[in-house]
């Protein structure tokens, strides 16, 4: 038997180490992986403080770790949960949202604690009332954070609820079950950061109504190559309602305003849209960026207008499409919906996307065009996705270099082609 100075270089001589050893080993890079999960956890907490969309192109945290990491989405859900609960949210309008549990990330640094310990522990103080005193959270928190230093998930798990019975004895108020009479209501709110939000109160059928439209266009996306739909339910149907108003926008059997179809007005120099600088005019929303700007003219009803140095409208030509209708046509038999790789969006929810931007002088043909849903057009115009179409006719997209260094194309095998 080896004494315990072995030290083998390769996994294939640890038969000649000793049992103590090796349960030694074991311990020690335990807490070195729990160590580096930190270190992973504070690096994603600081790209989420910048702002994921902006630093990636992904929606969510945990869009950008199941698409990088290739994990599962309830793996990519957690991990993403443990990075904001662990760390300081963005600051918006003010100082940034403190940490849910700033202790539980003191001792993940230290290799103490691991992933479904950390689990436990945030589950319990998400549920704890916020009248209850900061300082009784705190030291609720490092109760089950020493518990979690020799003890499993149950285990964290039952104390946990040990403690919301101590901090929350009268438990969630009973709900209020007689049915009230509902008038219709619906406002729009604007966030600090600037995004905007609806708030509906709706009567049941209207309710049953939308719901049921909703409902197929939210379903999670098809599986390719074990990696499934990494975005949360609310976000489903936040894309499905982004679609579901498009459609609807675009039918000719709703009303117009002034005798036209649906439209919105997009205002901007044409210097600053072809040079991405400044900022547009959204009409009835108000400023967004020349790459927004830019989204929305691939592929809708432009109407140009000449600005004068004083930004008075001096010509408004007449609106025209950028994509015809035979291209449109020719779009759905080539790439059969959202041709980015892994998606199974159909034709009705996806835009023409100009491959080569306007900037560049691309222009509105087929081979300078491709079918993208809303949240891949918004990725490839924000991050460093590339697209091109091969020589076979068909649309490749390379990923960024962080995501594959070798830069191999990828394609969309989700859509049947004749």
């Amino acid at each position: 038997m080896a004494s315990n100075d072995a030290a083998p270089g390769t996994s294939t001589e640890w038969w000649r180490v000793d049992t103590a050893t090796l349960h030694a080993r074991k311990q020690e890079l335990e807490v070195v992986k729990r160590r580096a999960d930190a270190e992973q956890n504070a690096i994603l907490a600081e790209i989420n403080s910048r702002g994921v969309r902006g630093c990636s192109g992904h929606s969510t945290l945990a869009a950008l770790i199941f698409e990088d990491f290739l994990v599962t989405d309830k793996e990519a859900g957690a991990r993403a949960d443990r990075v904001l609960a662990s760390h300081p949210g963005p600051a918006i309008g003010g100082d940034p949202e403190p940490p849910l549990a700033p202790l539980t990330a003191q001792a993940a640094a230290e290799g103490a604690i691991g992933g479904s310990q950390i689990d436990a522990i945030i589950r319990t103080l998400a549920r704890i009332p916020s009248s209850v005193p900061e300082e009784e959270v705190r030291a609720g928190e490092k109760i089950l954070v020493e518990l979690a230093r020799h003890a499993g998930p149950r285990q964290i798990a039952r104390a946990g609820r040990r403690l919301l019975d101590e901090l929350d004895p009268d438990g969630k108020e009973p709900r209020n079950e007689d049915p009230k009479d509902t008038r219709p209501e619906l406002r729009s709110v604007k966030h600090r950061d600037g995004t905007l939000g609806l708030k509906a109160t709706l009567d049941l059928e209207t309710y049953a109504r939308l719901k049921s439209d909703l409902d197929p266009m939210a379903k999670p996306h098809k599986a390719i190559d074990e990696m499934r739909d990494s975005r949360t339910q609310d976000e489903r149907y936040g894309d499905a309602f982004t679609d579901y108003v498009r459609l609807k926008t675009t039918s000719h059997n709703l009303p117009g305003q002034a005798g036209e179809a649906t439209h919105i007005l997009v205002t901007m120099s044409y210097e600053d849209l072809i040079n991405d600088l400044g900022e547009a005019h959204l009409d009835l929303a108000g400023p967004i960026s020349a790459t927004d700007a830019r989204i929305l003219a691939c592929d809708a009803r432009v109407r140009p207008g000449v600005l004068g140095t004083a930004g008075e409208p001096l010509d408004i030509g007449r609106s025209k499409h950028t994509v015809s209708l035979a291209q449109k046509y020719a779009l759905t038999l080539r790439d059969g919906g959202c041709a980015f790789p892994g998606c199974d969006m159909p034709v009705p929810r996806c835009t023409a996307h100009h491959i080569v931007f306007s900037r560049h002088h691309g222009e509105t043909k087929i081979d300078n065009l491709v079918l993208l849903c809303t949240k891949h057009h918004r990725l490839i115009h924000h991050n460093e996705w590339k697209v091109h179409i091969a020589q076979d006719g068909l649309p490749d997209f390379t990923p960024p270099t962080y995501l594959d260094p070798t830069g191999t194309p990828r394609r969309n095998t989700m859509h049947l082609r004749t």
